[in-house]
């Protein structure tokens, strides 16, 4: 059992360098493979399983899509370096002190016109959530739809056999402009229950969190909203 569920630094970043993240972002939206099999795109007779309950959707048998957003990713040196610190301090402060060791490729992305993220977690950090090693020509494999290897494989060496212990997100936006958008948490019946974060919600402000909890984004209704995610990776929890 985990004390602090997840960690906020507030407005940490400013309003210049989200702006920055955001230009250079969009750029690379614009030549972004369309990429996710869970994505409203790539499944166009699904419905959004944004309102719905996991029991609702077992219930009803319904083929859902968990996420409606545009993403890219940013490989940056600087981006690295601007967000280590605070998952360090996290993992610290929170209690969690968590065996990390390296940090994924950052992911920007865009909501908009009521686009969310459903409930999900991002990784359950045991043995067998590891990243398994894809080489190409060797390791025989079917690829997902938009051509990338599937997501329990990866082709970073670095990568190879470990698991994703700790999220980042940042929210990049002047929270004014935009509705919606919420980073919410659903604890479980027996704890603390669902809760939004509220205090994550200031434009700058980083929330780290174990990537085992199950989070969502609910619909952004007006604007835009953009955020910066990434995951910190370790050996598998003993």
């Amino acid at each position: 059992m985990i004390t602090n569920k997840y960690w906020v630094f507030k407005s940490a970043i400013s309003k210049e360098k989200c702006e920055e993240i955001i230009e250079l972002g969009s750029k690379n939206l614009e030549n972004a493979i369309v990429g996710g099999e869970a994505e409203k795109h790539n499944n166009p007779d699904k419905v959004p399983s944004n309102t719905l309950t996991k029991q609702e959707i077992k219930e009803k048998n319904l083929s859902t899509y968990v996420r409606d957003s545009q993403v890219s990713w940013m490989d940056e040196k600087w981006l690295y370096e601007l967000i280590s610190p605070f998952v360090q301090k996290a993992n610290d402060s929170a209690g969690w002190k968590f065996d990390i060791v390296h940090h994924e490729t950052p992911q920007f992305t865009k909501y908009s016109g009521n686009g969310f993220y459903g409930w999900h977690t991002d990784g359950y950090g045991d043995h067998n959530a590891v990243f398994k090693p894809y080489v190409r020509g060797l390791t025989n494999i079917k690829m997902r739809k938009d051509g990338g290897v599937p997501h329990e494989y990866t082709q970073n060496h670095k990568h190879f056999y470990l698991v994703r212990k700790l999220s980042m997100t940042v929210n990049l936006t002047d929270p004014t402009t935009y509705d919606g958008g919420d980073l919410m948490f659903d604890f479980g019946s027996n704890d603390d229950g669902k809760i939004t974060a509220k205090e994550g919600r200031e434009q700058g402000s980083v929330i780290i969190f174990p990537s085992f909890l199950y989070h969502c984004i609910s619909p952004v209704t007006r604007g835009v909203r953009y955020s910066l995610v990434n995951w910190t990776l370790g050996r598998p929890f003993k």
